[in-house]
């Protein structure tokens, strides 16, 4: 199956339908989301890319991301990827969204408007090794440390959005 992304406009209205690989391509501006699950101890679960992706390959990033499929409501395209990559279920909130641009290796470019969604579970990832070659839960500076010191080890997404997802995801507590 050839995946499909949501292109949109500057106000993020969708405009169209483009191939995944075509828009990450061209840099056309299209719709993501970046989920951030925690547990009740207050630790982010990060995922290490697995080496087969075909951008960011092996570098570590929050629990999962993705794009919703033309017609897919972006929170349902949030759970779907979550069981997907990490065969984990959770109520989830979308808590903001943001748009960025980045170039990456490959000639690619992301230019996405990108839903930032959280959750709170204590179950036990079991994640796809086709998406995901490693995962671990982390505490705030743990983290913070690492990517201080290391920032070429994580995706270019990841440090956008992760004080603001990790600042509310208090919110989570509420759909749980």
């Amino acid at each position: 199956m050839i995946e499909q992304v949501v292109l949109v406009d500057e106000a993020g209205r969708e405009i169209g339908h483009m191939e995944k690989l075509a828009a990450h391509r061209s840099g056309l501006l299209h719709r993501a989301f970046s989920v951030f699950i925690f547990n009740t101890k207050g630790e982010l679960l990060l995922q290490r890319r697995a080496d087969g992706k075909y951008h960011s390959p092996g570098l570590w990033t929050n629990t999962c991301c993705g794009h919703p499929r033309p017609g897919e409501p972006t929170m349902q395209g949030a759970g779907r990827r979550l069981m997907e990559e990490m065969g984990l279920s959770c109520a989830l909130l979308e808590v903001f969204s943001f748009r960025y641009e980045a170039t990456l290796e490959g000639g690619l470019r992301e230019n996405e408007l990108d839903h930032v969604i959280v959750g709170i579970s204590d179950r036990e990832p079991v994640p796809d090794p086709n998406e995901a070659s490693e995962v671990r839960y982390v505490d705030r500076r743990t983290l913070q440390k690492e990517l201080q010191e290391h920032p070429e080890r994580f995706t270019v997404w990841f440090p956008i959005c992760l004080d603001r997802a990790w600042d509310m995801a208090h919110l989570a507590t509420s759909v749980v």
